[in-house]
């Protein structure tokens, strides 16, 4: 029968879902982004739907009798706010009515949702139980079910929903499967997603009756553990020299991890081996590889390194070329018969992803689904117990979902068609489960108060804007959205809001022009390169400043603007073998020309007086500092830093120390190289922030940060046969 209010976390209406507890407004399962203060006033008004609500009834409930606020101002902007989230009018309301002098009405009907249970029943219990045959699904395995208008399966129920609704519109070639029934393992939301930008592929893993993943922690990434049959996940203990663990891959008896220990910048880093217990492990010393998996018989590893695969004993010695390769390797798995080995190829210069085929000897290398799609984009794949059905990712428009290609076929096949953004999967030891990353990251724009030294919400106008920079004569800022990576400008007070750029292209960063009529910044398109271009600033005009077969990044203007310093991408980011350097880039001549002494530096900021560029090392563990005047070095600070940002008076330079637990952004000064603490993952005090990065400074230099509040779960789906 359907719930009631008294027990309802959830409350639908038309298109919409409100999610009483975690405070998330969703339409057609998108989230729409509604603040805290207008969501409090909604929750009421649905809570009393059909009733009038006084304005002294959401005085008291959101302010209380003691506090002294602009009532009528606030009340009036909270309700606007949701107006505007719901596409509302109050001359022609759909959801809330005004009630002159008396106060608001919702009219809309509204309808009950439990708090939705995730289990795991016993069937899929079984079925993941090492060792024994695929269980038959009976009535206890995980089922979503309709009751009228109730989902008894929250957000698994509408994932399921909409897989149905698509899979009833549309094939996509050979046999077209049943959907999948999704089940959620995790509830943390803290499973480390992948970082499209960075190049980074996340990996889990599971040895029958857990599985492993990177799940974020107090700024760092950790190793964690949780039981299939529970979903309660624990910190996996490490050997202390582990500081950043990344996951590579679990031997085939299911009893040791590989694992990546990511302390710097570099592409290659060392390898461990630890026990899928935790505990005391090995470090492979004399290996360097951003990836590694077991070879068939257990005794042996097989390690990515450049555009190579090589094949080494346990213990790092006797490597031997395994395979030269067309493009950097990553998630090397093989069949379970140990024949041949599929693997995803980086092309580090264009960024696509392609899936790769070799013979067990490391010969007869092809790709596996040619001509599929371009630019390609899949990646991380995984095959069956049985050997007969191979799924993978694949991300277009934005959307990443899970594909599925059988034995003795040709055209793969859809699994999943949003809404969240699917990862990383691999299946069960035994039966035809899989598990995977479903990403849904919950990100806010914050500013540092020097008053109450915390991160307080930046405004309504941009609270998901994941980079901001603000013009020299303080009338405008731009931002890079998180939810397309697009680019956008307006007035300092959210007002005269324009769009500049729009999918496919994808913005990193900018910078305004010295008389705030252009911004120059940093874009790709699929399957190509990072370029630099600039457009004016009512949207016109947009050009590209360099075309070259090469990543370009980074750029700034110089304080007249008459010229473009910029760098090249980190080995993270591309080209690890090509060369790095600071160029100069003469908008009249078009020229450019680089920086005497700039080599192996990259991430260059003009300051605004125009005296001095700044630039980090390729590791990250250097600032240094160029003087235009006496054309010379000097190295400012030696520490961790990333993303610099100049002081509007150029006497100081902010950066964030990422690999710090802490993620401590600094500045630093100019004149005498003194360090000074400024902010701290610890100063996000009224939010439960995974991570955040360092987004910019306000015009009156105070930090702004990105801040992760949520990002992925661990799902799991039994495969159609």
């Amino acid at each position: 029968m359907p719930q009631t209010e008294q027990d309802a976390s959830k409350v639908r209406f038309g298109l919409f879902e409100a999610d009483l507890k975690t405070g998330e407004l969703r339409r057609s399962g998108i989230r729409v982004r509604l603040q805290a203060q207008p969501f409090r006033v909604l929750t009421l008004l649905l809570e009393r739907a059909g009733e009038v609500v006084s304005r002294e009834e959401l005085q008291q409930f959101l302010w209380g009798s003691d506090t002294v606020v602009d009532f009528e101002h606030s009340l009036g902007t909270a309700i606007n706010k949701i107006r505007d989230a719901l596409g509302d009018s109050a001359d022609n309301p759909r959801f809330i009515e005004t009630l002159a002098r008396r106060g608001y009405r919702f009219i809309a009907p509204v309808t009950y949702e439990a708090e939705a249970a995730f289990s795991i029943g016993p069937a899929l219990v079984d079925d993941l139980k090492p060792g024994r045959p695929a269980a038959q699904e009976t009535s206890s395995t995980i089922r979503l079910k309709w009751s009228n208008w109730v989902v008894a399966g929250g957000l698994a129920g509408m994932i399921a929903l909409l897989a149905a609704a698509f899979w009833a519109g549309e094939s996509f070639g050979g046999d077209t499967p049943a959907p999948l029934e999704i089940s959620r393992v995790t509830s943390s939301g803290r499973i480390s997603p992948g970082d499209a930008f960075l190049e980074n592929l996340p990996a889990t893993a599971t040895d029958g009756t857990r599985i492993y993943f990177p799940e974020l922690e107090n700024g760092r990434t950790r190793l964690a553990q949780a039981l299939i049959a529970d979903g309660e996940a624990t910190a996996l203990t490490l050997p202390d020299e582990i500081i950043a663990p990344l996951l590579a891959d679990i031997s085939p008896d299911g009893s040791e991890l590989l694992i990546r220990n990511h302390v710097s910048a570099e592409v290659e880093q060392t390898l461990w081996v630890v026990p899928t217990l935790g505990g005391a492990g090995r470090q492979i010393a004399s290996i360097q590889a951003h990836d590694a998996t077991w070879m068939p018989d257990g005794q042996h590893i097989l390690y990515a390194s450049g555009n190579a695969l090589y094949r080494a004993e346990q213990d790092g010695s006797g490597a031997t070329l395994f395979a030269a390769l067309p493009g950097r390797p990553f998630w090397m798995r093989w069949s379970p018969d140990g024949s041949l080995l599929r693997i995803t190829l980086l092309d580090p210069a264009n960024h696509t992803t392609t899936l790769w085929q070799l013979d067990a000897n490391g010969r007869r290398l092809r790709p596996l689904l040619p001509s599929w799609s371009s630019p390609g984009s899949e990646c991380c794949g995984s095959w069956t117990p049985d050997g007969k059905d191979y799924v993978f990712q694949s991300a277009h428009s934005g959307e990443s979902n899970l594909w599925m290609l059988r034995q003795h076929h040709d055209t793969p096949v859809q699994l999943t068609n949003g809404p969240l953004e699917y990862e990383a999967p691999i299946t069960a030891r035994t039966g035809h489960r899989i598990f995977f990353i479903g990403a849904d990251t919950r990100s806010e724009l914050l500013q540092y108060s020097s008053a109450s030294k915390s991160f307080v919400p930046f405004g309504d106008s941009l609270t998901t804007a994941n980079r901001v920079v603000f013009s020299r004569d303080g009338e405008w800022m731009a931002w890079i959205s998180q939810n397309d990576s697009s680019l956008w400008r307006s007035r300092t007070d959210g007002t005269e809001r324009i769009q500049l750029t729009g999918r496919p292209v994808e913005v990193f960063m900018m910078n305004w022009s010295p008389d705030s009529k252009e911004i120059v910044f940093m874009a790709r398109e699929p399957g190509k390169q990072w370029q630099i271009y600039t457009v004016h600033s009512d949207g016109g005009n947009l050009q590209a400043l360099l075309p070259e077969a090469r990543n370009e990044a980074d750029p700034d203007w110089s304080p007249d603007g008459s010229k473009i310093v910029f760098g090249r991408v980190p080995a993270l980011m591309g080209e690890a073998a090509e060369s790095k350097a600071i160029y100069l880039l003469d908008l009249k001549t078009g020229k450019a020309e680089m920086l005497p002494g700039s080599q192996d530096l990259f991430s260059p900021r003009w300051s605004p007086d125009g005296r001095y560029i700044a630039a980090l090392s390729l590791s990250m563990d250097r600032v240094m500092l160029y003087d235009t005047a006496t054309r010379s070095w000097r190295l400012l600070a030696q520490q961790s830093a990333a993303d610099p940002v100049w002081s509007h008076d150029s006497r100081w330079l902010y950066f964030h120390t990422y690999v710090q637990k802490s993620q401590t952004i600094y500045r630093v000064n100019v004149a005498d190289g003194k360090s000074e603490r400024v902010a701290a993952l610890e100063d996000l005090r009224f939010a439960d922030a995974l991570d955040y990065q360092f987004a910019g400074l306000d015009p009156a230099d105070n930090p702004l940060v990105s801040a992760r509040m949520s990002t992925a779960n661990i799902y799991t789906a039994k495969l159609p046969k």
